[in-house]
């Protein structure tokens, strides 16, 4: 950016040294006139249009670059998925195999499907599951009809907003989610 230069002192005015003019004055605070500093600024055409020019490119630029950063974070995502479903078809594979192999077909059918060999002899134990895991058992039915009152919109309500606010998440089986 061109300056315009500083006219010499002219003679109507008296020269002072710098030091009588700061003599008041401590270096610390020094003031400055932004009226004459904004004043020795010049613009040319080729500046302004240079400074429109990067404007320009800053207005264009940045929302490709939002774009560009979200388009690599769902590139990332995808590679991940991707590996994912690798892991999962090598599993898968790796199981094919173990089908293949006619020991492995008798293990899982004996152990499935119960299966014996002629001449074997097979032990069924009834009731082997733990009392805890049991499941309750169940209550009688009554005869007699009751009939409660019947104000159902609160209770829906009252269930609709627990659910929402619930800041407890259920873990989906299986592990996935």
């Amino acid at each position: 950016m061109a300056r315009r230069p500083v006219p010499p002192p002219s003679a109507s005015r008296p020269a002072t040294p710098k030091r009588e003019r700061t003599a008041g004055r401590t270096a610390s605070s020094r003031t400055v006139d932004v009226r004459e500093w904004a004043s020795g600024i010049r613009l040319s055409g080729f500046a302004v249009i240079m400074l429109s020019l990067v404007v320009l490119g800053t207005w264009v630029l940045v929302p490709t670059i939002g774009t560009y950063l979200g388009q690599k974070q769902k590139i990332a995502a995808l590679e991940h998925s991707v590996q994912v479903t690798e892991g999962q078809i090598a599993e898968l594979e790796r199981e094919r195999e173990r089908w293949d192999d006619p020991a492995y077909i008798t293990t899982q059918a004996r152990e499935r499907l119960y299966y014996v060999k002629p001449g074997e002899v097979v032990y069924l134990v009834d009731d082997d599951l733990d009392p805890a895991d049991l499941p309750p058992e169940q209550q009688e039915v009554s005869d007699e009809l009751e009939e409660r009152a019947a104000d159902w919109m609160p209770q829906l309500l009252r269930g609709l907003t627990s659910a929402g606010l619930a800041k407890t998440a259920v873990e989906v089986p299986g592990g996935q989610g």
